[in-house]
């Protein structure tokens, strides 16, 4: 019975060690696919790989990392055709920085759950900007001294590496975070509201991305919507999909994008998708939080009526008092009683 429950054990742990790598190695793959080479660098404006690492060890635990790095060594081996030594050097940077942010979060106590304002911040401050310094830091430092980034264009590298890596905390992880807490909804509850919800979401973005007239901002009421209505659940997803469609519209030069060099394409697509992200995840947080104080202020309103409706008998009047206790048990000893006749 040990052994079987040992292998068991063992059955489990190497199954999420390699779904989270196939799921890395995937979601690096579509994210190639929008790839902008800067000098010698491959960049992306949104690298999905760096939110399903950190999600995978919110939801499964530290002991997934090696998952991680295999994920992202078949990635980087995937781009170019030469081995160098900068690929291990990536590989590292890849690996180590989502386990930077996941310890930064366990330090602060991160819920998963995303129910406060404080987790939030902590995901964009800790967890997206400041984790996510080690990857671009290290993968840039390593092109420049592999030679294929000059010296005058590093900063421009590093910061397209950390806004792409930063990105795809805020975008991917929180959607995946939502993604493993739902469940099946009710019949009752509100289908037509949320169908509508999807529509003019998906609609609006394709708008906002693909018009010449610069409408991007149409997609912020959406968001606000979907944010109030649906908190996290229902914000999550939308920001996620204005994300896509923008990152798309921007590496196409499409809409708003069309006619602007390349730098300025990236510098724009970092801009909306870190608004996009923070205003999904910080008012859908502020919305959970605010329900959770509200229905925890009814439950403690429910508990007290329920102790005065306890204690009200014991403290009524004393002639009130008084006057129960004779009708109870009569009157006191020596008082009269009345003759039956």
């Amino acid at each position: 019975m040990i052994l079987s429950r040992d292998t068991r054990r063992r059955a489990v742990y190497v199954a999420q060690v390699l779904g989270v790598a196939g799921v890395y190695f995937l979601a690096g793959r579509v994210g190639l696919m929008r790839q902008v080479v800067l000098d010698g660098a491959v960049v992306t404006p949104l690298w999905p790989p760096t939110g399903i690492a950190l999600a995978a060890l919110l939801c499964l635990g530290v002991r997934v990392w090696p998952g991680i790095a295999l994920g992202a060594f078949l990635t980087v081996s995937g781009i170019g055709d030469a081995f160098t030594l900068s690929r291990p050097a990536i590989v590292f940077g890849n690996t180590v920085a989502p386990l930077a942010s996941y310890a930064l979060l366990r330090k602060v106590g991160f819920r998963i759950e995303l129910a406060r304002l404080r987790d939030g911040v902590c995901l964009v401050f800790l967890g997206a900007f400041a984790g996510m310094l080690l990857s671009s830091t290290i993968g840039s430092l390593t092109l420049l001294f592999d030679g294929k980034v000059p010296p005058g264009r590093f900063w421009l590298v590093w910061s397209s590496w950390w806004a792409g890596d930063a990105m795809g905390v805020l975008v991917v992880a929180p959607a995946l975070l939502v993604l493993r807490r739902v469940r099946w909804p009710r019949p009752s509850e509100r289908w037509l509201e949320a169908s509508v919800l999807a529509a003019v979401m998906v609609v609006t973005s394709l708008i906002a991305t693909r018009s010449t007239l610069s409408m991007i901002y149409l997609v912020f009421p959406v968001i606000i919507w979907a944010a109030l209505r649906f908190q996290l659940p229902g914000s999550a997803p939308c920001a996620l999909v204005v994300s896509v469609l923008a990152t798309v519209a921007g590496t196409d030069a499409l809409g708003p994008f069309a006619g602007h060099s390349l730098m300025e394409i990236m510098v724009n697509l970092s801009l909306l998708n870190g608004c996009v992200a923070l205003t999904a995840l910080l008012l859908g947080a502020i919305v959970a939080e605010h329900k959770n104080m509200r229905r925890e202020t009814e439950y403690a309103v429910e508990e007290l009526e329920a102790l005065v409706e306890q204690l009200a008998p014991l403290s009524g009047p004393a002639s009130a008092r008084h006057k129960d206790r004779q009708r109870r048990h009569g009157p006191p000893d020596g008082g009269a009683r009345p003759e039956r006749r």
